[in-house]
């Protein structure tokens, strides 16, 4: 597996450092990531799709019976006076 040793440098008001093409290459990483400080090290790692998995979370809480609103419904003077069908 393919190392590099880079400096931290200023860019603006933050700090940043380049990752060489061969690193990028080997992790095979999209054009967006997430980042994550651990102790000593930062992990970055493919960016996940906005709502990702929800479509089969959604599935799952209907199989247990587990989609019911939270709230009754509660009718507003717009449903009971100015509403029609």
């Amino acid at each position: 597996m393919p190392t590099a040793t880079t400096r931290i440098v200023r860019i603006g008001n933050s700090r940043g450092f380049r990752v060489p093409k061969i690193l990028l290459d080997q992790a095979d990483l999209p054009d967006e990531v997430e980042l994550r400080a651990e102790p000593g090290r930062l992990v970055v790692t493919a960016a996940r799709a906005a709502r990702a998995g929800w479509e089969d979370a959604a599935q799952q809480m209907h199989a247990r019976m587990d989609d019911e609103l939270l709230d009754p419904d509660q009718a507003t003077s717009f449903d009971e006076q100015e509403w029609t069908w």
